[in-house]
């Protein structure tokens, strides 16, 4: 039976596989798989699969089951679900039996988890719903006839794109005993008390020693983290609450720490500069002590940055660092973004920094077997919907290729025909080589030209790459070429591509685009006047920079993006630190604030000329809807052919990614009809 081109709703047929952990021997790989039911609810289970690629799965329903995680002899799986009604702890045995619940917390968030080495303890994060607004609550009010409480808010961190508002509650580090269900440092059975909860903001990164006695956790030692340069540091905290800090170490960020097999050494992913609070220096690899001391950067003489996100909308984009110790203590497994490629990698004490794989690939790596042998993994590329895999690294014997266990995209894989991307370089301003693909529609058919659709990536500090991207797809098969790169300000190019754009976006950022847009208009294949641009979050910045600055495009679609750099300076939920990222604040002098007005697509929109589709959500916490509701502001009253598709306040930032498949089919079908609208011309 003959393919045929990929259509939207083919969304709804997508298995989408992650979070995969290799069980402790090695044998099978715990992973999450979430489908789409009849309904339109995504549903999440959790499943494994045997090295013969035998699939079992562990959980059922659409309570939403994940962060399986095994325990240290294999025998349970902690995992996180919902199944009734509010996130709780489950264990499930693997020998066979139905899950039991081990936690019994108040209505609230779960975060992090992590077993003891031991097997005795559960080391999680919570944070408990703000009093007024629980369930509970929400009843009472309803039937007494009361309104909606006030959000009481006494600091700048009371929000968070995807996780909605919180106001002053804050996660906390909570230890629980699994034989028991007692909390470790409450002083009677059954209390509900945290070990620690030293953060403003909230934010952890721990790991438990070997000998199962104490954590080391990583978070910011600011009082005012959005005022003060970043400043991580590590504490050690026993099993009684009593909390130490690691001496020695400096400024700057740092996470994801991990103590050495020994229990001698912490390693972790950071940086030591003070003043780039959106990372835009390499994230590096450093090892210190466990008692304190100064750390040893393994990584910095190299240029890979360790925290790369490689975007897809049929995968997680993968943000900070992946990291885990070789079972010697030798080094350390990391995972690689470099030109599109997501690789894994071996660091050594030495400071040698290996790749261990290769390929136009993207690999998400998960964690490592006792052994030190296998790797749970997932495993995709530009045509291939990812699937779990397991790698088998051997160092200094060459590049290896993953195994793939999975096959569950394989019905949507033999039905629908794909576009296979094929990259290039071109030349920018300073003699910058700038990385993009290019794909051609379904059914092309030479000489003919076609109209060409650019999309920019969000970000900014993001890449693009050999990832599966359904959108992409889909626009190839309404007859678009189209075009994808990374620019400056991408990431997996070196630490001064990165930083280019520091504080200056719409300057060198906007030469790498007007080149590609050049590119785009030299190849035979494309109409020089059928060329469309879109782009979401920081792409939909540079989408309002492109229609401002030239009139190259016939039509523009506006995402999620951002137009006025002064509101949005205050108006977001990671607010500007002053003379941080961008120099300046919006509240500061004259001066100031024309530095930010100068940055603002929206400063320049009465040069736009082109019909503009502008999408955002209402429940949008990073790039507030005022950004767009200026954008078509400036549109209507100067009689731009435009159009505002506004999604409801329970989506978010990531709706394209993440959000209800009957909006996420409905914001594809109004970029292909806007598209088509003033593209396709007879």
């Amino acid at each position: 039976m003959p393919k045929r081109p990929i259509r939207a709703d083919d969304l709804l047929k997508i298995v989408t596989v992650g979070d995969p952990q290799i069980s402790p021997d090695g044998s099978k790989v715990l992973f999450t798989k979430k489908t789409i039911n009849e309904k339109n609810k995504s549903i999440s289970n959790l499943m494994s699969v045997d090295m013969e690629g035998r699939l079992t799965q562990w959980t059922q329903g659409d309570g939403g089951n994940g962060g399986g995680r095994w325990s240290p002899d294999g025998g349970t799986i902690a995992f996180i679900s919902g199944r009734e009604k509010h996130a709780q702890i489950f264990l499930i045995p693997t020998s066979g039996g139905e899950a039991h619940k081990l936690t019994s917390l108040p209505q609230g968030s779960i975060g992090a988890m992590k077993w003891s080495p031991d097997g005795k303890w559960i080391a999680f994060t919570y944070r408990e719903q703000m009093a007024g607004f629980t369930d509970k609550a929400k009843k009472e009010r309803e039937e007494s006839g009361m309104s909606q409480p006030p959000i009481e808010i006494d600091d700048i961190w009371y929000r968070l794109d995807g996780d909605g508002y919180f106001a002053g509650q804050r996660f906390k580090v909570y230890a629980i005993e699994v034989a028991t269900g007692k909390y470790a440092s409450a002083s009677i059975d059954g209390e509900f008390a945290p070990l620690y909860e030293g953060s403003p903001l909230g934010a952890y990164a721990f790991d438990w020693s070997p000998n199962s006695k104490e954590l080391a956790i990583s978070h910011t030692a600011c009082k005012r983290p959005f005022v003060e340069p970043p400043n991580d540091q590590i504490y050690r905290v026993s099993m009684d609450g009593q909390a130490w800090k690691v001496e020695g170490l400096p400024k700057g960020e740092k996470g994801n720490v991990l103590w050495s097999p020994d229990g001698t050494k912490l390693a972790y992913a950071g940086d030591v500069d003070e003043s780039d609070p959106w990372g835009t220096r390499n994230t590096k690899l450093y090892v210190v002590s466990a008692d304190g001391g100064t750390p040893i950067d393994l990584t910095g003489h190299q240029d890979y940055d360790l925290d790369v996100a490689t975007l897809s909308d049929t995968k997680d984009a993968g943000f900070g660092a992946t990291m885990f110790w070789k079972p010697d203590g030798s080094g350390l497994f990391v995972q690689i973004g470099w030109h599109g490629e997501v690789q894994l990698g071996f660091v050594g004490l030495d400071s040698k920094v290996e790749l261990i794989t290769e390929g136009l690939h993207s690999i998400g790596v998960g964690n490592l077997s006792h052994d030190g042998t296998k790797i749970g993994a997932t495993f995709g590329h530009a045509t291939m919907l990812p699937e779990v895999a397991v790698l088998e690294p051997e160092l200094g014997t060459g590049r290896m290729a993953p195994k793939v266990l999975t096959h569950l995209n394989e019905e949507f894989h033999n039905e629908i025909k794909l576009s296979e991307p094929e990259e290039f370089w071109v030349e920018s301003t300073d003699g910058i080589q700038v990385h993009g693909w290019v794909m051609k529609p379904i059914g092309y058919l030479p000489p003919r030209r076609y109209p060409a659709l650019l999309e920019i990536h969000g970000g900014p500090h993001t890449q693009y790459g050999w990832a599966f991207f359904h959108e992409f797809q889909l626009l190839a098969a309404a007859g678009y070429v189209v075009v994808f790169t990374n620019p400056r300000g991408s990431k997996g190019y070196g630490e001064d591509f990165c930083g280019a754009i520091r504080g200056d976006w719409g300057n060198k950022d906007w030469d790498d685009v007007q080149a590609v847009t050049r590119w785009m208009q030299h190849q035979p294949y494309i109409h020089p006047g059928q060329m469309g641009v879109l782009g979401g979050s920081y792409g939909g910045y540079m989408t309002n920079w492109v229609i401002g600055h030239t009139h190259e495009f016939s039509a523009a679609v506006t995402d999620r993006c951002v137009s006025n750099m002064v509101s949005m300076a205050g108006n977001s939920d990671f607010p500007f630190n002053k003379n941080g990222y961008f120099k300046g604040v919006a509240w500061g002098s004259l001066e100031e604030i024309k530095e930010l007005w100068r940055q603002s697509p929206i400063a320049y929109f009465e040069n736009v000329k082109t019909p503009t589709l502008v999408i955002h959500s209402e429940g949008d916490l990073r790039c507030n809807i005022e950004q767009s509701e200026q954008v078509f502001t400036a549109l209507q009253q100067q009689g731009i052919e435009s159009r505002f598709v506004r999604y409801p306040s329970f989506t978010s930032h990531g709706m394209s990614r993440s959000g209800p498949a009957d909006l996420r089919l409905h914001r594809l079908n109004e970029i292909v009809t806007w598209m088509d609208r003033f593209l396709k011309v007879k």
